[in-house]
């Protein structure tokens, strides 16, 4: 009798224990989760962080919720900045940009390499394989918790004065670059005169004429009425495309419960397919909607032939050698072996 108590009383201490645990980690908790966006809904990219949000939210039945701040406004709109203080705590988790990390990682130039990506079918054949893999290792190591990729889309030029078909037609136009060295060097490589800015002080800079172009993805184009800011005319040349990475702090990882923790990257997961898809939107389709709606606003759209495409290839090969050094030379070859291997 008295050994069946002292088995009921480490039972029920057991339970205790157990219930204790989980108040615990309910309680450690926040309220409210930061979450870091450039962009916010209606863009693709805005809906990725909703969509994430949504699910969470839903899957986790309001244990743990996220706010989205578009407009980095966490960190004063500086975007280079989003992925220290995503390290450091300042954000809780984020839906970033490989570029504007990429001065942090070198590693992540990989995707801003000059005309390495020719198709969307090249974009998946790195984020969805080892390429993708071992960049998620790089951000492991460097503090941060990868989850799960979107896209914000190959990035396009955009601009005031004429049609871009050569790169002679871009010497000495200014035109607004993130801010990563790789894209000074590439549009310098091209004649043009490249100028580092936020995205905040870029679409003032474009409406005054102190910059004559910029170059990102269609989609804002759109959502930006840019045609209403002097962007008459647009050149379709996909020279580099943007994945984007769902990311949590390393420390709010660690402090949900290993359920929680795979509801989280099942979301980003999830919501980063939804997002892709909604990213190519209106481009996949052989007539490209999207691009007969930005004619549609008066605007000229150039489209270049395989000829006139390859001069630019040419014009920012120096800039490919350069910068595979610094990405490194064995992460390059890998990501071309797979490109090239990609099912179209």
């Amino acid at each position: 009798m008295k050994f069946r108590r002292t088995l009921l009383g480490l039972a029920l201490a057991a339970t205790a224990l157990t219930f204790g645990t989980g108040a615990m980690a309910q309680a450690a908790y926040k309220a409210e989760y930061r979450m870091s966006l450039v962009l916010g809904p209606p863009t693709p990219w805005g809906q990725a962080g909703k969509i994430w949000a949504d699910l969470v939210r839903e899957r986790t039945a309001g244990r743990i919720n996220m706010k989205l701040y578009p407009g980095v406004s966490l960190i004063q709109g500086d975007q280079t900045r989003e992925f220290s203080a995503l390290r450091q705590g300042v954000i809780d988790m984020a839906v970033g940009s490989t570029i504007n990390w990429s001065p942090q990682v070198k590693q992540l130039n990989l995707f801003s390499l000059p005309f390495l990506m020719p198709d969307y079918a090249a974009i998946d054949a790195l984020t969805q394989g080892p390429v993708g893999k071992q960049i998620f290792d790089t951000l492991t190591q460097a503090g941060v918790q990868p989850l799960a990729w979107g896209e914000n889309g190959y990035r396009e030029v955009t601009n005031s004065k004429r049609p871009i078909k050569s790169p002679a037609d871009l010497k000495g136009m200014k035109i607004r670059v993130v801010g990563s060295p790789i894209f000074s060097d590439m549009f310098t490589a091209m004649g043009a005169n490249p100028t580092q800015m936020s995205w905040a002080d870029a679409q003032p800079a474009l409406s005054s004429g102190a910059v004559d172009g910029q170059e990102n993805p269609l989609f804002l184009f759109t959502v930006l009425k840019m045609h209403t800011v002097g962007q008459k005319f647009v050149t379709t040349w996909g020279y580099v495309a943007d994945p984007l990475i769902f990311v949590v702090n390393k420390e709010v990882f660690a402090s949900w419960t290993p359920a929680d923790q795979a509801i989280v990257r099942q979301a980003a997961i999830d919501a980063g397919k939804q997002e892709i898809a909604l990213a190519r939107k209106g481009l996949t389709e052989a007539d490209k909607p999207l691009l007969k709606e930005i004619v549609g606003m008066g605007v000229t759209v150039t489209q270049l032939t395989p000829t006139e495409r390859e001069a630019f290839v040419k014009a920012t090969r120096p800039v490919y050698d350069k910068w595979k050094t610094t990405v490194g030379a064995d992460l390059v070859n890998s990501a071309e072996k797979a490109i090239a291997a990609r099912k179209k």
